[in-house]
């Protein structure tokens, strides 16, 4: 048995993950134990996770970190010389953390996992992948493809920012690249801050804006902060931007350029506010879009597989469907940070240590479900020592409770099986409601999720009923695909009736209006019975009901919170909001049962995200 243990950390979303004999076993962020968003501090919980999945940690022959921290150090010193003297207070702060800890990383690592690994020899058994190559792997490896090219779009990783490779068998081959601080992430993290959002978290936010404005300012935008070349490749105009050499994102000739200062953070969202996200989402497909098909020319590929945070936005990624320029996409659900471990662990087995690579049909990715689990005892013995009052119930009287509460438009936590690997619960740390009710986004957002009323949520579908629904022929079992509501289920809007901004969100446009964003798109989980068979019969016992095979589908937190792991985060978040009814394996808990006084006021202590 060959095992090896891909790391991730020190950045945003740390995270573990453990490959036996190609085969991915256990993965899962560090954020969902320690229950600090996006932590970045060393994973030891993850670790100790993936570690628990083998008989033996003996059997780890090689540990791999997701990137080179001396190529980061270089990046960072030569950043410094081309922006000298400007940037010497950032200079300093930052070599302050490297030379406090950072540079010494490796040993960092070394020290950290000696005590979880005894007699593995860290000395030898410690390797570093490239940050681009370990996106590269995390996209290539698990897919459904022979050969394909491999797009990575992020921040920034050492130098790259932009790479293209090819994937061949048990090989990924760097082709080209974009390197700092030339950046389509951060040129979108540079928007997403002026548009009073967290940088490396409200990315998201900003894509689900925009169909709110209109794309006024896209000339603005290509005319004066990118150069967008017909093969994809791009500048940044520099004078625009502080990251090099500031502690923020954009300098005062992007407020000059648009007008105003960036937006202070939970203030009223202005028109414009939208108009500038609609803008910066146009011109993001733009680039993504130039480059596939210039890659598509280039290559003679005809599949694609992306991976990077930018791979996250899923508006452009249906654009890349529906366009047709490959013959199929496979993009890495866990495409960010935290997806890096992975790709570390898979390029360790298959180009470190030559291990062979079978291609699974679908993908390798066992539906992304690779993290805890807990069998029925322990969920029983976990809730009763919590306080929690619950019921047991049979499988099949389950789902009927369960689809008859949802049906009668009651929110629903659902929690089942492994935990999710990624940012997106997938039916196993869900939230559930009824989409064809046009009071449930609103609801959800305000009163279960506390965050902003104009984020969308996401519909899962039967995979066999998903052509019927949505403008989509391909699966999307990982939420990263938008399409259009079809048709037959959209409602005309009569003229002189639709709204501007916000005020769009009070108007049904679907059969299915809870996961209907304003522009008629959704963003599309498709369900098969192979990957998730329980989550799979709980949308047919609803459709049985309703005849809508379709379910609102949000993670399982409250804003600022990380997806809950065990069943005690369950219960706590069950407790501090409005979801009615809690499923955990065969428990269901009912919030008229339970005792006031575990309430806790989540809606006064949320972070901000």
């Amino acid at each position: 048995m060959v095992a090896v243990l891909g790391i991730s950390a020190f950045y945003h979303d740390s995270a573990a993950a453990l490959v036996v004999d190609g085969k991915i076993v256990a993965a899962a962020q560090e954020e969902r134990f320690t229950r600090i968003k996006h932590d970045a501090g060393f994973p030891h919980q993850a670790v100790a996770y993936c570690l628990s999945q083998l008989e033996d940690v003996g059997s780890i022959h090689q540990v791999v970190f997701y990137d080179q921290p001396a190529l980061k150090f270089e990046r960072l010193l030569e950043t410094y010389l081309a922006f000298a003297p400007r940037g010497l207070g950032s200079f300093t702060r930052a070599m302050s953390t490297w030379l406090g800890g950072k540079i010494n990383q490796p040993r960092q690592i070394k020290d950290a996992l000696i005590p979880m690994l005894p007699g593995v020899d860290l000395e030898q058994g410690l390797r570093f992948c490239s940050h681009h190559h370990s996106h590269a792997a995390s996209a290539f490896f698990p897919s459904p493809f022979e050969r394909a090219a491999i797009l990575t779009m992020d921040g920034v990783g050492e130098w790259a920012t932009t790479s293209l490779a090819i994937g061949d068998g048990t090989s990924v081959t760097p082709v080209k690249e974009i390197r700092f601080p030339h950046s389509i992430g951060l040129l979108c993290s540079a928007f997403t801050h002026y548009l009073g959002f967290k940088v490396n978290s409200g990315e998201y936010k900003v894509m689900g804006l925009a169909p709110y404005g209109e794309p006024r300012y896209v000339d603005l935008i290509l005319e004066n902060l990118i150069n967008v070349k017909p093969d994809g490749s791009f500048w940044l105009d520099q004078d625009y931007f502080n990251y090099c050499a500031g502690q923020t994102m954009t300098a005062p000739k992007f407020h000059e350029l648009f007008g105003a200062p960036p937006r202070r953070p939970e203030s009223p969202l202005s028109q414009r506010d939208m108009d500038l996200a609609a803008s910066i989402q146009e011109v993001t497909e733009t680039v993504v879009l130039t480059l596939c098909r210039a890659i598509a020319a280039e290559t003679g590929e005809r599949n694609l597989c992306l991976a990077g945070g930018v791979a996250l936005n899923c508006v452009a990624n249906g654009l890349i469907q529906k366009e047709g320029i490959f013959d199929q996409i496979w993009i890495q659900p866990a495409a960010g940070d935290a997806g890096g471990a992975l790709g570390a662990a898979l390029s360790g087995y298959h180009e470190m240590l030559s291990g062979p690579r079978r291609v699974i049909p679908g993908d390798g990715m066992h539906g992304a479900l690779l993290g805890p689990e807990y069998d029925q005892i322990d969920i029983e013995q976990r809730l009763r020592a919590a306080g929690a009052v619950f019921e047991v119930f049979n499988d099949n009287d389950l789902l009927d409770k369960v689809a008859d509460a949802l049906a009668a438009e009651n929110v629903v936590g659902w929690f089942q099986g492994r935990m999710e690997f990624g940012p997106r619960a997938l039916g196993n740390r869900s939230i559930l409601g009824d989409p064809r009710s046009p009071a449930m986004q609103k609801a959800m957002n305000l009163k279960i999720k506390y965050r902003e009323s104009f984020r969308p949520f996401a519909p899962s579908v039967l995979e066999s009923a998903c052509g019927q629904w949505f403008d989509l022929d391909a699966q999307s079992p990982y939420m990263l695909l938008v399409a259009d509501v079809t048709d037959t289920h959209r409602f005309d809007v009569p003229a002189g009736q639709d709204a501007t901004g916000l005020a769009k969100l009070g108007i049904p446009r679907s059969d299915i209006p809870a996961v209907t964003h304003v522009d008629g798109s959704a963003r599309i989980q498709t369900v098969s019975p192979e990957t998730n068979p329980r989550y799979h019969a709980l949308l047919s016992a609803f459709a049985k009901r309703t005849g809508c095979p379709v379910l609102v589908n949000t993670s399982f937190n409250v804003r600022g919170e990380p997806i809950v792991c065990t069943p005690e985060d369950a219960f706590r978040c069950f407790m501090g909001t409005e979801i009615e009814l809690l499923a955990i394996g065969n428990c269901l808990l009912q919030k008229g049962c339970q005792d006031p006084a575990k309430r806790v006021a989540y809606n006064e202590r949320f972070d901000l995200d």
